[in-house]
């Protein structure tokens, strides 16, 4: 066959002269293998040691890690090496495989780990071990327990296990990014607004904001309730007594002429004529015990509100609190539909009530007292108060009063009587000799009030003292300074000789 260029054997061979025998093979492979490990370690060592650490400060000892050692060799050595090392490696592999060569020694595989490690340590050289250095020790804020190596949060100069950074409201982890702090408490946001944002007592809302980004609300200035601005405006029920709005998770009752009543004025509330009667006695008996008897005996009535106004219209005399009069000292002949028989409820709404016309003659210089149907006690007491100290007035002689005097003076009564009925005896002395006889009479007359009869009571008294009208909260408050300073009696007889209070 004609020489083609190539030689095909099959036994191990290396590039280069024919080697015919095996021990001249093996002398030769071991002196080309020590030959090249003496290159190798050569190039790993010149330069100076460039893998051994450095001092670098005599003073200021400090190890610095050896950098990569830089190849400056040519492609042609490079490649040349690589191939020679890739041919002891082959050649290493064979010998340990076939026997045709001989056994290997233990020299010979000490010199192929020897040749390897060479390589790779002149490729890779080391670098200095990392130091290690512990997490700083941690206390967490919440269990007070060393936090050691789990997961930890930062916040507020102090460091917490995830589980123990809680809500101060509702005791849950805080995981979202934001929360709200009160002084040093945590808390999440929605809590927080919970706690602190004004919710609507009408709608239970929270209160929203106005243009201005402002929380504005309604706060009435006795209970303290506190509404959206629009249920001024949106037909929400007000309590005709109270004045407080009617929450959406409770019902008011409603009345026969369209007014709505709250559950706790409804507990004490008078709904018939012949139910009045005993507390119109017991207040002409205040009146007996403050040397103010009234010898007529007046008609009183209690009426819709739609009959009191028709008997405002027929009446020439007088002055009235718009927008609403609760109560009425008559003074013309009048025919008046009265409540007749009080009605009972069914689901928040009356039901069976009779009423009459009665016609009213005048037998004196007043008629009748008409007083709304369906008010709390110490409030219908009030109106009562009030309107016999216009007939006590007018039985008596006094004449074209000023708005300011009469009323002042009547509306002063209504609250002489009802802080007897609300405050401690010895605090509800009104300005004359003979109140303690007729604070004994009155609350021989009273059963025992609630506390939430108590609180109406103190409401009604703070209507009467904050009133804005010049008429009846003006007249009230010089008629109180003019009582204060000077009695009852002194005050009544100035104001018969003068038409004015005394200054």
């Amino acid at each position: 066959m004609a020489p083609s260029g190539v030689n095909h054997i099959s036994t191990p061979c290396i590039y280069g002269d024919f080697i015919s025998s095996n021990g001249e093979r093996k002398s030769s492979i071991m002196k080309w293998l020590i030959k090249l490990l003496k290159n190798v370690s050569n190039r790993g060592e010149g330069g100076g040691g460039a893998n051994r650490p450095e001092l670098l400060d005599e003073e200021n000892p400090t190890w610095r890690a050896p950098p990569r050692s830089s190849d400056d060799r040519s492609g042609a050595q490079k490649e040349k090496e690589e191939q020679d090392h890739a041919n002891a490696l082959s050649l290493a592999e064979d010998l340990k495989r076939r026997n045709g060569y001989g056994r290997q020694t233990n020299i010979d595989e000490e010199l192929a780990r020897a040749l390897q490690g060479k390589l790779n340590s002149s490729s890779y050289p080391p670098y200095s071990p990392v130091p290690y250095h512990p997490r700083k020790f941690r206390v967490c804020g919440g269990c007070k327990r060393n936090i050691g190596y789990g997961n930890y949060l930062g916040c507020m100069g102090t460091f917490f296990h995830p589980e123990c950074f809680c809500c101060r409201a509702c005791s849950y982890p805080i995981t979202e990014h934001e929360f709200s702090l009160s002084g040093r408490e945590p808390y999440h946001k929605s809590c927080f607004k919970e706690l602190t944002h004004p919710k609507c007592e009408v709608c239970h809302q929270f209160i929203p904001t106005n243009a201005a980004g402002l929380i504005e609300y309604r706060c009435h200035p006795f209970w303290s309730q506190k509404y959206c601005p629009s249920h001024e405006h949106d037909n929400t029920a007000r309590c005709c007594s109270c004045e407080r709005l009617e929450s959406w998770n409770s019902r008011y009752y409603s009345l026969e002429d369209g007014r709505r009543l709250c559950l706790e004025c409804m507990e004490s509330a008078i709904m018939d004529t012949g139910d009045c009667q005993p507390l119109y006695h017991a207040i002409r008996d205040y009146y007996e015990g403050l040397n103010m008897k009234l010898d007529q005996q007046i008609p009183m009535l209690l009426v819709e509100r739609q009959a009191l106004n028709e008997a405002i219209v027929g009446e020439k005399n007088g002055f009235h609190h718009m927008p609403e009069t609760r109560g009425l000292c008559l003074s013309e002949e009048q025919t008046v539909t009265s409540i007749h028989k009080g009605q009972r409820f069914g689901v928040h709404r009356q039901v069976g009530m009779r009423t009459q016309h009665q016609k009213l003659t005048r037998k004196c210089e007043v008629t009748a007292i008409l007083v709304l149907y369906g008010l709390p006690r110490l409030l219908t007491g009030a109106i009562l108060a009030h309107e016999l100290m216009h007939g006590w007035l007018r039985l008596r002689g006094y004449r074209n009063l000023d708005p300011e005097v009469e009323e002042g003076i009547c509306q002063l009564l209504s609250y002489m009587w009802l802080e007897s009925e609300v405050m401690p005896r010895s605090n509800a002395m009104p300005s004359t000799s003979a109140a303690s006889s007729s604070s004994s009479s009155s609350s021989s007359k009273k059963g025992g009030k609630s506390i939430v009869e108590n609180k109406l009571g103190d409401f009604f008294m703070h209507q009467i003292a904050n009133d804005t009208s010049p008429a009846y909260g003006g007249g009230y408050r010089a008629a109180n300074a003019a009582v204060d300073k000077y009695g009852l009696r002194s005050t009544l007889e100035h104001i018969r000789l003068t038409g004015n209070f005394p200054l």
